[in-house]
């Protein structure tokens, strides 16, 4: 059996039934730090069955202080809403030629934004776009007229959350470099985001537990009162 490292030693001792305030996790997730800025997560399991259309729970959320990362847009768009497109900072901005592209593999983007006339050519892309969860649809903003706020939101901090099959949501809300204040607020938004969000088929208890987590440190249980509406 491999040796653990003196990290792993410490993280051992750490009582995996302990609920802890926000503050207090993400004060032992700054101890138990790694060398590099890594990313602060949330997993909220959820009372719900997403087999059950009635049970999805799906949405975007902006996080107040940003996510510390550089999030690539790409914009289905021709004419006007393609010259806004760029002006507001996309990565990509065409129509046909960006299909193609797309089609031959080229996929590195984080959100994928169209205007509604553009769905004609995008909805070719449904089996490219689809399994990556980057198909843009209407109730996300993804599919939207206003294609520069689009931009401008996906680019400022804006994050799609959505419940997977086992019922747990998992959204990074920042970088470990952020100050506490920072880290709060996005996790505030996200979770009042979540909440909000709860689907009519749901049942009894919805949100059922909340950990916290970064890149290379312990998972760590919040207790439920942090959660507005838990």
């Amino acid at each position: 059996m491999a040796k653990q490292t003196k990290k792993q030693q410490t993280v051992a001792k750490l009582d995996a039934e302990k609920l802890y305030t926000f503050d207090d996790a993400l004060a032992v997730l700054r101890e138990h730090k790694a060398k590099f800025d890594e990313t602060v997560e949330v997993a909220m399991n959820l009372g719900v069955d997403p087999r059950h259309a009635d049970q999805m729970v799906r949405g975007m959320v902006s996080l107040p202080s940003g996510t510390g990362k550089d999030v690539r847009v790409a914009v289905f768009a021709r004419g006007d809403n393609a010259e806004k497109a760029t002006a507001a900072g996309a990565d990509k901005v065409g129509a046909e030629d960006l299909m193609e592209d797309m089609q031959n593999g080229n996929l590195d983007y984080d959100r994928v934004i169209a205007t509604p006339d553009m769905m004609g050519v995008v909805g070719r892309l449904g089996k490219v776009l689809g399994p990556k969860g980057l198909m843009p649809n209407p109730k996300l903003g993804t599919v939207t007229p206003n294609v520069e706020q689009a931009v401008k939101d996906a680019k400022g901090g804006q994050v799609e959350y959505r419940v997977e099959k086992q019922g747990i949501i998992h959204s990074g809300i920042g970088k470990l470099s952020f100050d506490d204040a920072a880290l709060k607020a996005n996790f505030k938004a996200l979770t009042e985001a979540v909440v909000k969000s709860k689907p009519a088929g749901a049942k009894g208890k919805y949100v059922r537990k909340v950990s916290l987590t970064s890149s290379m440190g312990p998972g760590l249980k919040v207790d439920l009162s942090e959660v507005e509406g838990a």
